[in-house]
């Protein structure tokens, strides 16, 4: 009987590891199925953004002496935006934009793409995106990993703008390029620094120039879960 319980554990425990194996196996077979553009996304908590209800956040810029802010409440489901600067607050709907809320539009397009970069990866329609390639980071954090995002010469609020990301083996980004009009000369280059965890969504809150005198941040930043 002693044997027959011993055999049953063997054979509980051999269909348990190969089971586990079997998972492992799945998931990184899965993994390398993702482009790179996926991978980066889900290093940032992409596979958790259905279950945000709403974020809030405000986007700070320091250049020199000088300071400019702005506040953001947007539900992602119903596409309701508020903005609000200084004592004035404006609501509006981006599913049904008009000429008043798209200077505003402009704004959140533009202070969202800096908190949800990794995401726009995938968000936006009609970009090209290169093959990855080793390069030197601009800054400073050496070799990385580079892909470049460009956007198409018409339509939108940046028509053929592009971006380089530089990115670890870990998929997080270091420093990016933001090149207007896609010019071989750099507009602004930055760093990527102080991720931090909201119910599962990564965020890089600061970015900085290597010269200094210029910081790019986040505050109050909250997500509202399901």
């Amino acid at each position: 009987m002693k044997n027959i319980i011993t055999l049953l554990f063997i054979g509980i425990l051999f269909v348990s590891c190969k089971s586990d194996k079997n998972k492992k196996n799945q998931q990184n077979l899965d993994s390398k199925l993702l482009s790179i553009p996926e991978k980066i996304a889900n290093a940032y908590g992409f596979n958790n953004w259905d279950q945000v209800l709403q974020i809030e956040f405000t986007f700070n810029v320091d250049r020199d002496s000088s300071h400019f802010e702005r506040s953001w409440k947007w539900n992602p489901k119903t596409n309701d935006v508020i903005m609000t600067l200084g004592n004035d607050s404006i609501f509006y709907n981006r599913n049904h934009l008009d000429s008043l809320s798209i200077k505003t539009d402009k704004g959140f397009i533009n202070d969202k793409y800096w908190l949800l970069a990794p995401f726009q990866l995938l968000w936006d329609r009609g970009t090209s995106i290169s093959e990855v390639t080793k390069a030197e980071a601009p800054i400073g954090a050496g070799i990385l990993n580079k892909i470049t995002l460009t956007y198409p010469e018409i339509g939108g609020y940046s028509p053929g703008d592009a971006y380089d990301f530089y990115f670890d083996d870990d998929y997080i980004i270091k420093e990016w390029v933001y090149r207007k009009a896609n010019s071989q000369t750099p507009t602004l280059i930055t760093t990527w620094e102080n991720n931090q965890n909201f119910n599962g969504i990564k965020l890089a809150l600061e970015h900085k120039k290597l010269e200094g005198g210029f910081k790019l941040y986040f505050s109050k930043v909250k997500i509202s879960m399901n």
